[in-house]
């Protein structure tokens, strides 16, 4: 409930910005921002009824930790999700919990080397079968089975996933090469860490040089 109301804050703030911005760079940014922050708040999972939530929370001793990193894979009948845990097949079965739904499941761990671990994976890029799906416990490791409902590849795990790769694509598939390169040196500046912007800086040096000398087309 916190997270949502600073997206929601966030994004108050970004349509104010856009209200006061001019320059179409400037709206471009927040508009880009404005979808994201809309899409987040989209796929926040629903508030849990009070009591559900406070009796979870009193179940669960020690701290609880929110795992972030994962593997994936596939099969034609299954998508699989592999989560490192040191230790985790020595806990009892009932301590590793996971709970689908159609287009989402959590993951709890209970008491890992006294703490909790959650991971939760909501708006799944296609449907999964609730009765077909399944976990497995190996050394170190929990092994999340989602049953296809279909079987056919998925390209991505989650649909928020997939609008971001097509949102990406979209601004650097143009019909001018040059504006292409541009908007994805201005990407890679942007991510890049201070060596990579040492060189995007010297490489438009360089080619604004020879470009005032006539060496190159100005277009380019």
């Amino acid at each position: 409930l916190l997270r949502l109301n600073q997206l929601q804050k966030d994004l108050e703030e970004v349509k104010e910005l856009l209200t006061k911005a001019t320059r179409k760079r400037l709206r471009d940014v927040l508009m880009t921002e404005k979808h994201k922050l809309e899409l987040e708040i989209k796929n926040q999972p629903p508030p849990k009824p009070k009591d559900v939530a406070e009796e979870e929370k009193s179940s669960l001793g020690g701290y609880t930790v929110k795992i972030n990193n994962y593997g994936w894979d596939q099969s034609d009948k299954f998508i699989k999700i592999y989560i490192s845990l040191n230790g985790v097949q020595k806990l009892p079965a009932e301590n590793v919990l996971v709970n689908f739904t159609e287009r989402s499941f959590d993951l709890l761990v209970k008491n890992l080397n006294g703490k909790n671990y959650t991971m939760t994976f909501n708006n799944l890029l296609k449907p999964i079968s609730v009765e077909g799906s399944s976990r497995k416990i190996k050394t170190d490791m929990v092994l999340v089975m989602c049953r296809k409902k279909r079987e056919e590849k998925w390209e991505c795990l989650t649909q928020v996933e997939k609008e971001s790769k097509e949102k990406e694509k979209a601004a650097y598939d143009t019909s001018d090469p040059s504006e292409g390169l541009m908007n994805l040196l201005k990407k890679m500046y942007a991510e890049g860490d201070d060596e990579m912007k040492r060189t995007i800086n010297k490489a438009w040096v360089e080619s604004r040089e020879k470009q005032s000398k006539g060496d190159i087309p100005m277009d380019i």
